[in-house]
């Protein structure tokens, strides 16, 4: 079945426009649907005991001390500390219990003979299932009453005394009256997870954390729709491999090509300063792995570093927590692989064009040196203003919006996002000469499309402040988070591998726009919709629960397409004779392409069948799902790009890839240990605490303290120090090619490569 790249530019263009459609109308609807924050909670006798006024403040002072990189909110965030919601709860159902015992019996709870205690547990669970979400007033029960203020005096005791043995230090919170609004803020989340919404049988989160003793059981329609997803997955596989073996889209030729050698191409001006992208990136990376280490050892060591804090006299717990490490390791590893993207959609035009544009070296070194401001800004930025060194609503302007993989302040944003429109044009000048000759679907036009798309979802992140309702404040989020790995980051994988296959000659360019657009078509048509994954147990309304599982599933297809592709170009690699100048970089598109299978792809579909996220959501199963995705599929190809740019810019007599071979192998082995040997067993672990206790028995210090778990918690050791190990390596080499970078010149050298894509008809 041949299919012209018309057809499939078409076909495109039709799956966007509905996406756009359906992503729309669906942010029209949830916003109508959201959990309401009332006006006012009040007691049985009518005593106000909160307002929507400390809900609110209760978000910005989440927002504004990091605590989602401590522990998350519905789920959400880092899983180092507890989920405020789910621990809300079951502190709600704990102080409830004791009300009625010390009300009915004249004792607490724990002393109750058995009857006794099944009479108050059935008494409390009755009272909060019964529970109906309306906007307004929340009225409580006297117990419902006692329970909040329980809670209120717990957070202080928590976030503004501190508790050590919790990785907590005093001051997290810098007042009382702030640790209450949290407490606010939280059991407002905890009473929309048990109040059922007006016209439903279930709650506002699908009856999400899982806590019996409050009537929170799994809905008829997560079983439903995970047996429909599984129904799916076999469905979707099968059409993968069939449109892979059926659809005709030209492979990368084996015989009689011309691969330039390195030696025939000539490094450009603008060449060279696109490959400084490459030693900053290697840096952040260095740091990031390094905190990463420190936020392993954390869930060993809560209250200490290494020993070295009470041998020293120092704090390292005030000076550098959890929640900062985490948040400093999340953005510095999307940094570093965008560093390398931006820099490898620089270096390739010349390959592709022979045409240098005027000035454009100095135009990429201006865009490295705003990228490292931006990054200097933005990360002191975060530490500043979680310690409450800038005063009033400049906090998260300047400072740290405080959500996850969005922490940096509002103003580094708009940094960011004119970073890519810059980029942006700076790609549009160097691929100028195709643009012009190349039909809208070409292949120039595609990289531009994928870089374009990734800031225009970007903006998504701008559409809430720290005030509004944090349900709508997700729903933006993971438009950001979600779509840019599910869709734009994807679609830029593509891009950039087919434009490296289209430089070394292996695949003609107009091959490469059908492959581009085919593949394109998959995962933007199933991971756009897919996020919607993501809203099921966060308060947005039921229709996301089908949608979210039919196009979570359906993300299967792409990867298994990616895959085969992988597959291809291993034999690809393997027939091209030891004389292939280009193994190494190849090697990681292969290594991105199997571990983008088997993070996003197996791990991916597994956690988000329904019935599994609802028990596994927030726990050890989703580090390891984003860990094999995002470092072992985008970071690899960032690696493998940035091998490349090494090649073709040290001087082709001096080059050595020893160490760049050690440190892949070093990335592979590591990654893999640290994601069979210790994350997914513990994820497994949590999962069956979850299933048989309670959400938050789960994602509480005593799951964390047993001794098995804190035994798969040393075994992550040997695969994060080879990883470190890795980055090391690969830092040093990086520092050791600059000194033996070819010269540049100021007119590339023509080649077939370059002579082909300007000579080849549209």
């Amino acid at each position: 079945m041949k299919v012209s790249r018309q057809t499939l530019w078409r076909l495109l263009a039709a799956v966007f426009v509905v996406n756009l459609v359906v992503m729309g109308l669906g942010a029209w609807y949830s916003a109508q649907q959201v959990p309401p924050i009332p006006d006012e909670v009040v007691g049985p006798d009518g005593e106000s005991l909160a307002t929507g006024a400390d809900v609110r403040q209760g978000k910005v002072v989440f927002q504004q001390n990091g605590l989602m990189n401590h522990g998350s909110i519905l789920g959400n965030g880092a899983y180092f500390g507890s989920d405020l919601t789910a621990e809300a709860l079951d502190m709600k159902v704990e102080y409830m219990r004791d009300y009625y015992a010390r009300e009915k019996y004249g004792t607490s709870f724990s002393d109750l003979d058995a009857d006794a205690k099944a009479a108050v547990s059935d008494q409390v669970r009755r009272e909060l299932d019964s529970a109906v979400g309306r906007a307004g007033t929340i009225e409580y029960s006297a117990a419902e009453m006692y329970a909040h203020e329980q809670v209120r005096e717990r957070y202080v005791e928590l976030y503004h005394e501190g508790e050590l043995e919790r990785g907590i230090p005093s001051g997290t919170v810098s007042d009382e009256a702030e640790a209450r609004r949290l407490a606010d803020f939280a059991m407002w989340t905890a009473w929309f997870s048990h109040a059922d919404r007006p016209g439903s049988d279930h709650s506002y989160t699908n009856e999400w954390p899982y806590q019996p003793a409050a009537g929170n059981e799994p809905a008829g329609a997560t079983m439903t729709w995970s047996v429909i997803a599984m129904v799916l997955l076999v469905a979707g596989a099968g059409i993968g491999v069939w449109l892979y073996k059926s659809v005709e889209l030209p492979e990368p030729k084996t015989g009689a090509v011309d691969v330039p050698h390195p030696r025939d191409v000539a490094l450009t001006p603008s060449q060279r300063a696109a490959s400084r992208y490459v030693p900053i990136a290697a840096l952040l990376f260095v740091v990031q792995v390094m905190l990463g280490g420190l936020l392993a050892h954390y869930y060993i060591e809560r209250d200490g570093f290494f020993g070295l804090g009470e041998l020293l006299g120092i704090d390292f717990l005030s000076i550098l927590p959890f929640s900062m490490a985490k948040t400093l390791h999340l953005d510095l590893g999307i940094l570093w692989i965008a560093t390398l993207w931006l820099g490898a959609g620089l270096f390739l035009p010349p390959l592709l064009t022979g045409y240098e544009p005027k000035n454009q070296d100095r135009y990429v070194n201006g865009l490295l040196v705003a990228l490292v401001v931006v990054v200097v800004g933005g990360m002191s930025g975060i530490w500043l203003g979680a310690n409450g060194y800038i005063d009033g609503q400049l906090w998260w302007i300047l400072g740290n919006e405080g959500l996850e993989y969005l922490e940096v302040g509002r103003f580094w944003q708009f940094g960011l996002l004119a970073g890519f429109l810059i980029w942006a044009g700076l790609a549009a000048r160097g691929f100028k000469p195709l643009l012009d000759k190349e039909a809208p679907y070409g292949l120039a036009h595609m990289i531009l499309y994928a870089g374009g798309s990734i800031a225009l979802l970007f903006t998504a992140g701008l559409l809430y402040t720290p005030q509004t309702n944090i349900v709508t404040t997700e729903f933006w989020r993971w438009w950001v988070v979600h779509m840019w790995v599910e869709g734009a980051f994807e679609f830029f994988i593509i891009a950039v591998v087919s434009l490296t296959l289209v430089s070394m000659n292996l695949l003609s360019r107009r091959s490469a726009e059908k492959a581009v657009a085919f593949e394109a078509l998959f995962v933007m048509g199933t991971g756009v919709i897919g996020v919607s994954h993501h809203y099921w147990w966060v308060g947005q309304p039921d229709v996301w629960l089908p949608l979210g599982s039919i196009f979570s599933t359906l993300e299967l297809i792409p990867l298994v397409l990616i895959l085969f592709e992988a597959m291809n170009e291993y034999r690809t690699l393997a027939t091209s004779g030891e004389s292939f100048p280009y193994t190494l970089p190849f090697m990681f598109i292969i290594a991105s392409g199997v571990w983008n299978f088997v993070g996003a792809g197996v791990l991916g579909f597994f956690i988000n069948l329904p019935l599994v996220n609802y028990y596994e959501h927030g726990t050890y199963l989703t580090v390891a799902h984003a860990h094999a995705a995002m470092f072992g599929a985008f970071g690899f190809l960032a690696l493998g790009m940035a091998t490349y740019i090494l090649r073709l810019t040290v001087s082709p007599g001096q080059w050595v890839e020893r160490r760049l071979r050690w440190a892949f192998w070093l990335w592979n082995a590591g990654l893999a240990l640290m994601v069979l040997v210790s994350l997914l067993p513990v994820g497994f672990l949590q999962l069956e605490v979850a299933f048989t206790q309670s959400y938050a028995a789960a994602r509480s210090l005593e799951f964390y303290n047993g001794g098995l778990v804190q035994a798969l918690f040393w075994a992550r050791l040997p695969g994060d120090t080879l990883l470190i190990a890795g980055t090391i390596v690969f830092a040093y080499d990086v520092v050791k090619k600059r000194f033996v970078l070819r010269e540049t010149s100021d007119v590339p050298a023509r080649t077939p490569v370059s002579d082909q894509v300007m000579s080849d008809d549209d």
